[in-house]
């Protein structure tokens, strides 16, 4: 019998991750996939990324745009309402076995409401992992709602269980962002950096800056001091736009105003095989994105990590944690291109998250027992 699948799609981030899974799920003779994109992914400001999904061939159940515009708390409030109707609407004529939702988004916490209420169970992973901002609460809020649970660490289970998880229901799969990183052909610092007319012999910093919902009135200021850091230090940068929470239209002039600049290369998207060549190839990665924190560790990458945004994740050794303060990140890229490369050593798993993630999708129960939830304690 066949076990229909849904998984919620709102960023380039959350889809790169997943993407070697849902190809998987894909291809699965006994799991019919489709997803909901929303988001991001429909927005061209952001790169108009639902082309990714069409690329890879996935089954695309439902569009549901939403206005990213003005970037701010209360439209990220509005757009759960919106998008909690929307997936309602889509679910409720036919609704799938499972709904699959990753990570700490709004859009996740939309399904996951949608699920619950529309009796399907749903498969979250990356629960049980600490972050400090906006993004701990709606993550937990996520698990609590969710009935399987996928996790990246020995850690995030043991969390889980102590939030009242059933320990039957909580996996350590790994982080399926670390499937195929390492072994998937990629171009190499040479050819990357010709491209981008960038020199290969002199340092390039990979700059991913996102804003954070407590601290979106500092985001502009805070995205000045990183990009004059890098320059002094006589460093390259290649930089990503924002993603679209409170705060992104400040990070995102700031950007602009460096878009002339000789050193300075501005991508709206980069596509996952590209922004891991990147990774891979870079001198130091700056900023605040969880691929610094889970990713970049299997290149041996050194990560300045700046802010409040990964506060409290579990943290490779190639990991320096900065303040957003003019001295100490210009202290941490000193740090950074004086070490080098790390070890290759990645606590978040082995590469193989997506077999143990589609054995448990393909044959764990979903009778309605699932559904009675309760705490565990």
């Amino acid at each position: 019998m066949t076990r229909r699948v849904c998984y919620v799609t709102g960023t380039r981030a959350d889809f790169g991750l997943l993407r070697s899974t849902l190809k998987a799920l894909a291809s699965h003779p006994s799991i019919d996939l489709e997803l909901i994109v929303t988001g991001m992914h429909l927005d061209a400001t952001h790169g108009e990324t639902v082309q990714e999904i069409l690329d890879a061939g996935l089954k695309i159940g439902a569009r549901v745009p939403v206005p990213l515009r003005p970037a701010t708390g209360a439209t990220m409030a509005r757009n759960i309402g919106r998008m909690v109707q929307a997936f309602v609407d889509h679910l409720e004529p036919n609704p799938p076995e499972a709904m699959l939702l990753l990570g700490d988004r709004g859009e996740m916490l939309a399904g996951a409401i949608a699920g619950a209420h529309l009796n399907i169970p749903v498969a979250h992973i990356h629960g049980g992992e600490r972050s400090g901002t906006v993004d701990e609460p709606v993550r937990h809020a996520t698990s609590k709602l969710s009935h399987l649970h996928f996790v990246s660490t020995q850690a995030a289970r043991q969390r889980l269980v102590k939030m009242g998880e059933h320990e039957d229901n909580v996996w350590v799969t790994g982080a399926p962002g670390l499937d195929g990183l390492t072994t998937t052909p990629r171009r190499g610092r040479e050819a990357l950096c010709a491209e981008a007319s960038l020199r290969a012999d002199r340092p390039v910093a990979l700059m991913v800056w996102h804003p954070v919902l407590q601290e979106s009135e500092q985001a502009g200021a805070s995205t000045q001091l990183l990009i004059k850091a890098i320059l002094a230090r006589g460093m390259q940068v290649v930089a990503l736009m924002p993603n679209s929470d409170a705060g992104s239209d400040s990070i995102r002039a700031a950007l602009l105003e460096y878009a002339d600049s000789t050193s300075v290369r501005l991508r709206t998207h980069l596509p996952r095989d590209e922004f891991i060549a990147w990774m891979a190839c870079c001198d130091v990665m700056v900023g605040n994105s969880s691929a610094g924190i889970i990713e970049a560790a299997s290149f041996g990458t050194p990560v300045v990590n700046i802010g409040t945004r990964q506060n409290l994740r579990e943290r490779n050794a190639n990991t320096i944690d900065v303040p957003a303060e003019p001295s100490s990140v210009a202290q941490a890229l000193e740090t950074a291109l004086r070490v080098g490369r790390y070890p290759l050593n990645n606590i978040y798993g082995d590469g193989r998250a997506a077999d143990r993630i589609v054995d448990i999708l393909a044959s764990h129960p979903l009778d309605r027992s699932v559904l009675f939830k309760v705490n565990a304690y």
